[in-house]
C-alpha cells in the first residue's frame, strides 16, 4: 500500500497570517459595539426629567411663581442687562417678573402680565413708559423649546465614534430674550458632539496612499495600531484595505473620541 505523503505548502502560513489578521479586527468590531451598548442608556432607562416630559402637554398648575423666569445669575447685576427706553416687550427675561400661569394650551400664544424690576425703564407700542405690561409667548416649558433657542455645556471628556453613539448630560439655559414657562436653566441628555481639529478628509488621503505604513493611524492618535500597521506592512495589505473602509464610512476616528470636521 503506498503511503500518503503530506507536502507542506509554502503559501499556507500567508493564508493562516491573512485569517488571523482578519479574525482579530472582526473582534475589536465585535468589542467596540458590545463596550458602546453596556456604558450607553437603554431605550426603557430614559433619565426621569425625560419621562416627567412625555406625561402630556396639559398644563394644570395655576400660577407659576414670578421667579420662575430669573435664570441662575445674581440679580444685583441684572441692571446691566436691561437696554433703557426700549419696548417693554424686548426686554430680556432677567429684567422682568411675569405671572405665569400653566393652564395655557401647549403650542399656543398665551399672554401673560409682567412688571420691569427696579430700576428697569421701558415703553410700550404707544410710546409711553410702562411698568406693568402684557407679555405673549408661545405656551411651553424652556426644555421644549427650540435647540436655537437657548446654549448648552459641551462634554470633552465623550467618546462620539461608538456603537451605539453615546450622550453626556448637559447644563442648558434660555438665551435672553427668549421667554418660556418653568426654569431657565434646565438639564439635557445630548449626544457626544465635539471635535479635536482632525479632519476626515486628511485621514482617508493617509489610509489610501501612506496607509500600510499606519500613517493614518498615527495621524489619529492609535500609535499602538498604527505601529501595529507598520510591523506587518499594513497586515500584508488585508489590513490597509480595512482600514481604508472603516475611516472611509466613518466608523474609526480620532483617538479622543472627537468627531470630524
Amino acid at each position: 500500500m503506498a503511503a500518503v505523503c503530506h507536502r507542506w505548502r509554502p503559501d499556507r502560513g500567508l493564508c493562516f497570517k491573512t485569517y488571523g489578521i482578519i479574525v482579530v479586527l472582526f473582534m475589536d468590531l465585535v468589542l467596540q459595539c458590545v463596550n458602546g451598548y453596556l456604558s450607553s442608556p437603554h431605550v426603557d432607562q430614559e433619565p426621569p426629567y425625560t419621562r416627567d416630559a412625555q406625561q402630556g402637554p396639559a398644563f394644570t398648575s395655576p400660577v407659576a411663581p414670578a421667579s420662575s423666569s430669573v435664570s441662575p445669575a445674581s440679580e444685583e447685576n441684572y441692571t446691566t442687562k436691561c437696554p433703557s427706553g426700549g419696548l417693554c416687550s424686548r426686554l430680556p427675561a432677567d429684567c422682568i417678573h411675569c405671572n405665569y400661569q400653566y393652564n395655557c394650551t401647549y403650542g399656543k400664544p398665551a399672554s401673560f402680565t409682567c412688571k420691569t424690576k427696579k430700576g428697569v425703564h421701558c415703553i410700550g407700542e404707544s410710546g409711553q413708559q410702562q411698568t406693568s405690561f402684557s407679555l405673549s409667548i408661545t405656551c411651553q416649558f424652556c426644555w421644549q423649546l427650540d435647540p436655537s433657542q437657548y446654549r448648552c455645556s459641551n462634554s470633552t471628556n465623550c467618546m462620539t465614534v461608538s456603537c451605539p453613539r453615546k450622550r453626556y448630560n448637559a447644563t442648558c439655559d434660555v438665551l435672553d430674550h427668549v421667554h418660556c414657562l418653568g426654569r431657565r436653566r434646565f438639564q439635557k441628555r445630548l449626544f457626544c458632539n465635539w471635535t479635536g481639529g482632525y479632519k476626515w478628509s486628511t485621514a482617508l488621503a493617509l489610509s489610501i496612499t501612506l496607509g500600510g505604513f499606519g500613517a493614518d493611524r498615527f495621524y489619529l492618535g492609535q500609535w499602538r495600531e498604527g505601529l501595529g500597521k507598520l510591523f506587518s506592512f499594513g497586515g500584508l495589505g488585508i489590513w490597509t484595505l480595512i482600514d481604508v473602509l472603516l475611516i472611509g464610512v466613518g466608523y474609526v476616528g480620532p483617538a479622543d473620541g472627537s468627531l470630524y470636521i
